[in-house]
């Protein structure tokens, strides 16, 4: 059931949202841009939150990049509800600057696997992840007020995206400090993503794994499971650099994501 939602969400992410006519949800705090990404031989349509306190200040913010841009401030553009980011931040007035980048439509599959699967396909997520790191971090450093050191750059996302989170920190260690991982779609590069992180010595960041008891089959929690079972051995437990939220009842949904970023952002620290 995982496997078909992936990819159903991979090949139709858009379908032109539902085909509903509904005005923006999008906060004041939200703007757009758009960059092109030569590393993925595209434009990539890139949406920032700044905090409302942002004019006013000569503060400089933590940035969290997330993944599935058209899914996290506005529902007029979300696939299946939105995360709410925006007014979730709002609400705690949370010092932070988001950078959402859309995915790639039909690309999408490819843009977040870092391996190819044998019957998926997919495995171009060192192109989109050189293109966070080596053009959009650079450009959003230079027209914010960011905190760019390692341990102010968080990476989140969920599903797809919560597998590429989990595997930047693996690729850029000196980048991201810190990653929330939803309900990662760890199953489509099973193999290489455990080994890949077996032959890690050293894992300094942070990591928030979330996932739900009913995301469809035991895969997803026997594997993260796993998986943090994986990173403990790569540092004392007693350093706290990881937790763990299964939710009892949690769908892989946006509802799921949603109802736990704040924790997660509040654990991971901004």
């Amino acid at each position: 059931m995982i496997r078909q939602f992936i990819l159903f969400l991979s090949l139709f992410f858009l379908i032109i949202v539902n085909g509903k006519a509904q005005q923006s949800t999008a906060s004041q705090q939200v703007s757009t841009f758009s960059i092109a990404a030569p590393e993925l031989q595209t434009t990539k349509k890139i949406w920032v939150y700044v905090p409302m306190n942002y004019e006013n200040s000569k503060n400089k913010f933590s940035v969290i990049y997330m993944h599935d841009a058209q899914n996290v401030f506005d529902a007029k553009t979300a696939y299946s509800g939105e995360w709410n980011v925006d007014e979730k931040l709002d609400s705690l007035k949370a010092q932070v600057i988001v950078v959402a980048i859309e995915h790639g439509n039909d690309k999408r599959l490819e843009e977040l696997t870092p391996f190819k699967n044998e019957k998926y396909g997919g495995g171009k997520a060192d192109n989109y992840l050189e293109f966070i790191v080596k053009t959009l971090k650079p450009q959003i450093d230079k027209t914010y007020r960011t905190k760019p050191n390692k341990k102010n750059t968080i990476i989140m996302g969920s599903s797809l995206g919560g597998l590429t989170s989990f595997y930047a920190l693996l690729k850029y260690p000196e980048t991201f400090g810190k990653a929330g991982v939803f309900s990662p779609s760890f199953w489509i590069n099973r193999k290489e993503i455990f080994e890949l992180a077996e032959s890690t010595k050293k894992l300094k960041s942070k990591i928030y794994f979330l996932c739900g008891d009913k995301e469809g089959d035991d895969d997803m929690v026997r594997d993260l499971n796993k998986m943090e079972h994986l990173v403990n051995t790569k540092r004392c437990y007693c350093l706290n650099l990881n937790e763990k939220k299964i939710i009892n009842g949690g769908q892989h949904n946006e509802k799921l994501w949603r109802d736990g970023f704040v924790e997660a952002l509040l654990w991971l620290g901004y």
